[in-house]
C-alpha cells in the first residue's frame, strides 16, 4: 500500500466514523454517541451508554432520563467489589467543570432501559431525553448497535 492509498483509506475511515457520530448540546453540556446494545427476544431491559462532557466553568448534574420506548430509564453505576459485580441505581450524576464521563458496558455509569416495549434491534433508533439541573433538557437519539446475542452481559441479568 502506498502513501496515497493510506491517505485515502484514512480519510474514508474518518468520514465513515463522523457519519455515525452523534453530538447533542444543552447549555455547556455535550452528549456524544448515545447507543444501546441489541437485545434478544424476551429480554425486558437493556443498557444505554453515552458520553457526557461539561464544557463550562460550573458543575452540572444529570438528574433524569426518559424514553417513550421503555417503561422507565434509571441511572445506574457498576463496580467490581471482591470479585463481585455490583450494580445500583443512583439518583443523579454530578459532572464537574471540564469533566468528561464516558459510559461503557461493564464499568461505571450506564442508563438502564427498563420495560422494553419491543426488542432492541441493530439499526433501531430510540428517543431519549436527558435532564440536567442547570442546562435543562436535551433530546437525543439512541442508536442500537450489535449486541451480545448469545452472550450474557451484566445488564442482561439485571431485571426489575
Amino acid at each position: 500500500m502506498n502513501f496515497r492509498s493510506i491517505t485515502l483509506f484514512t480519510a474514508s475511515a474518518l468520514l465513515a466514523t463522523s457519519a455515525f457520530a452523534q453530538d447533542y448540546k444543552a447549555g455547556d453540556m455535550h452528549v456524544d454517541h448515545p447507543y444501546a446494545r441489541a437485545t434478544v427476544p424476551g429480554q425486558t431491559s437493556g443498557g444505554a451508554y453515552l458520553t457526557l462532557e461539561n464544557r463550562g466553568n460550573s458543575a452540572d448534574t444529570l438528574v433524569a432520563a426518559q424514553s417513550p420506548a421503555v417503561k422507565s430509564v434509571e441511572i445506574h453505576t457498576m463496580e467490581m467489589t471482591d470479585n463481585v459485580m455490583r450494580m445500583r441505581e443512583v439518583s443523579s450524576i454530578d459532572i464537574k467543570p471540564k469533566e468528561k464521563i464516558v459510559m461503557q458496558p461493564g464499568d461505571g455509569y450506564h442508563l438502564m432501559l427498563i420495560g422494553l416495549k419491543t426488542p432492541l434491534k441493530a439499526g433501531d433508533k430510540l428517543p431519549l431525553t436527558l435532564t440536567f439541573r442547570k442546562a435543562g433538557k436535551v433530546n437525543t437519539s439512541i442508536t442500537v448497535e450489535e449486541g451480545m446475542q448469545g452472550k450474557k452481559s451484566a445488564d442482561d441479568h439485571h431485571q426489575h
